[in-house]
């Protein structure tokens, strides 16, 4: 049941009229409505984030701008954190793990920043379009392959595509060999899913990868970020490593999800690209919704209210896009205008290649699978009931079983899909960069992946 707030007044049921929570089934049941309520008062409110942990959330498209881009009174240094160096935050909260200080871009400012996100940047720019087109268009193969083979016309594509795509494509953009890719793979699924000791399998099979790189460098991203000028050590590598998987690959899966629902929905206006799926999805469904906390470096006044020095201010990514004083002029601006990819020193550096990722995750389900039909009405969909991200919890659809041949033998092409009528209806925990665990008996996704792709 949607919880629908009084955008007058202290919303009902809101005990000593506290701060609202941005947490838990209710708000994930209609956080649009929670949006709604905090946007009366004012371009930022006070919200809790998680139990016991207080943050300020800027709701305003113009304020949240003004933010991202005065990197010199906001600052991303968590180690600042007021309420977390007085011990006010329990240390077990879920808020400190995606808040916490990490020795990466995204927590550093000024020299630190431009030093680490120059080197990621370079790194980035290396990358060839048309292999990781591929290496997308393979991935969806693989997957779609294993699925319509045995769902037998009926699948969860959350599981069984959207999550896991961006994690082969990562592995193979990392230059993972199969069995660092497999832990790779367990160790940040089992972060996003909160599986025990999933950081020391993470950092073990990175480290393992980076001392490979070290002795065997290769045509990849990991090497690229060691080779660079920047001279990065091992281990700023592999946080770097860390917060390109965890800002990556759960958006990308949130991204393709969504937009493969609103795409199929009855809503869609049959005719419409996919790439415009993938825009409003970013646009109305931004992936990571809260996000980004800032630390005034001084006392400052926003909206009449003062945001204290040191005390976490937090983007809402999610409320900013759809705030409807954006909403009346938001034909006028460019599709890219939204805030889904962030804005100023610390937006995304991949948002290209990202954006060319979901396009082409969307595109070879409609292109194999062709009267794809998610099984209930778009409205009717489940979200996580998470402050930090908009992802579906499952996307059920049906379709008619097909084979679908390896790439081996049927080399991925970038065909557009042409659907029936029918069918056309943000970072993760701190890693421990321990011993690795040993290696699986059975092979990994990753290992039977690239298997696939040689005919095995």
């Amino acid at each position: 049941m949607q919880q629908h707030y009084d955008t007058q007044g202290i919303p009902p049921g809101c005990p000593a009229h506290g701060n609202l929570p941005l947490y838990g089934p209710e708000f994930g049941s209609d956080p649009e409505g929670s949006y709604a309520y905090l946007r009366s008062l004012g371009p930022s409110a006070p919200v809790d984030i998680a139990p016991d942990v207080q943050v300020e959330l800027i709701t305003s498209y113009d304020a949240a701008l003004y933010i991202l881009q005065n990197p010199a009174s906001f600052v991303r240094d968590s180690r600042r954190w007021n309420a977390l160096n007085e011990g006010r935050v329990p240390m077990d909260s879920p808020a400190v793990p995606m808040m916490g200080y990490r020795p990466n871009a995204l927590f550093s400012d000024g020299a630190a920043h431009a030093r680490l996100r120059q080197a990621v940047t370079d790194s980035l720019a290396t990358v060839n379009e048309h292999r990781l087109l591929r290496q997308t268009q393979q991935s969806a193969d693989y997957l779609i392959s294993r699925f319509s083979a045995e769902a037998r016309g009926q699948a969860e594509l959350m599981a069984s595509y959207a999550q896991p795509l961006p994690l082969l494509v990562f592995s193979d953009l990392f230059g993972c060999p199969p069995e660092i890719g497999d832990r790779v793979i367990v160790g940040i699924s089992g972060i996003f899913d909160g599986t025990a000791g999933a950081d020391q399998v993470l950092g073990g099979a990175l480290a393992e990868l980076i001392a490979l790189k070290r002795r065997a460098p290769g045509a990849d991203l990991t090497t690229r970020l060691m080779e660079h000028s920047a001279q990065l050590t091992d281990e700023e590598v592999l946080h770097q490593l860390v917060t390109l998987l965890s800002g990556g690959t759960a958006p990308l899966a949130a991204a393709i999800g969504t937009s493969t629902a609103l795409y199929l929905s009855e809503e869609w206006q049959a005719g419409l690209p996919v790439e415009d799926a993938v825009s409003q999805t970013l646009w109305n469904y931004a992936p990571i919704a809260n996000y980004a906390a800032h630390y005034p470096t001084h006392d400052a006044e926003l909206g009449g209210r003062i945001l204290r020095a040191n005390d976490p201010v937090l983007i809402s990514f999610a409320a900013a896009n759809t705030d409807p004083k954006l909403t009346e002029h938001r034909e006028q601006l460019s599709a890219k205008a939204h805030l889904a990819f962030g804005a100023g020193p610390h937006a995304c550096p991949a948002k290209d290649p990202a954006f060319m990722i979901a396009v082409t995750a969307v595109e070879s389900l409609l292109h194999r699978l062709p009267d794809l039909e998610v099984r209930v009405p778009f409205t009717s969909l489940s979200w996580a009931p998470s402050p930090w991200s908009r992802t579906l919890v499952t996307l059920p659809v049906r379709f008619t079983p097909r084979t679908v041949t390896s790439a081996a033998s049927e080399p991925a092409s970038p065909q557009h899909p042409q659907p029936s009528a029918q069918a056309a209806q943000r970072s993760a925990p701190p890693v421990s960069r321990g011993a690795s665990t040993a290696a699986p008996h059975a092979k990994g996704l990753f290992s039977r992946f690239l298997a696939w792709t040689r005919g095995e």
